[in-house]
């Protein structure tokens, strides 16, 4: 029977109790994240929150110069969208400072957090099934 490497274990376990200690810390930082991009045209600008949510739409008058309502809720998509990736950007930096640095030993369930991370509320059915057909799930 093989000896447990303890180095390792003890690692782990090192990392997790980090982690646990800067919780709040790390939790704070979140919170005040903010999300923010522009339209191509710079005519939209969004911002949003932490979680994704729009917090702020600022639309310049001149796109009144060419109506198109279809055009301009498209716009508004895909710039509400790249503010969530910015947030999402950030939250992920934070997280990864602070999770323990070998999440793939298998202690905690095969995860893999960065599909949640990445993944738009709309695309997050089919991220999720294609996450547990490459074989990962979100904890046992």
């Amino acid at each position: 029977m093989e000896r447990p490497q303890w180095s390792a274990i003890r690692g782990v376990i090192d990392d997790l109790q980090q982690t646990i200690e800067n919780a709040a810390q790390t939790r704070q930082q979140i919170m005040e994240i903010t999300g923010t991009a522009w339209s191509d045209d710079r005519l939209i600008k969004a911002v949003v929150g932490p979680r994704g949510q729009l917090i702020e739409l600022e639309i310049d008058p001149r796109v009144y110069r060419t109506p198109n309502s279809k055009a301009l809720a498209a716009s508004i998509m895909s710039t509400v969208r790249a503010a969530v990736e910015d947030a999402n950007k950030q939250t992920k930096e934070i997280v990864e400072k602070v999770m323990p640095k070998d999440r793939g030993m298998g202690l905690i369930g095969k995860t893999d957090f960065d599909v949640l991370m990445e993944s738009h509320d709309a695309d997050l059915p089919k991220a999720l099934k294609k996450n547990e057909e490459d074989g990962h799930g979100f904890l046992p």
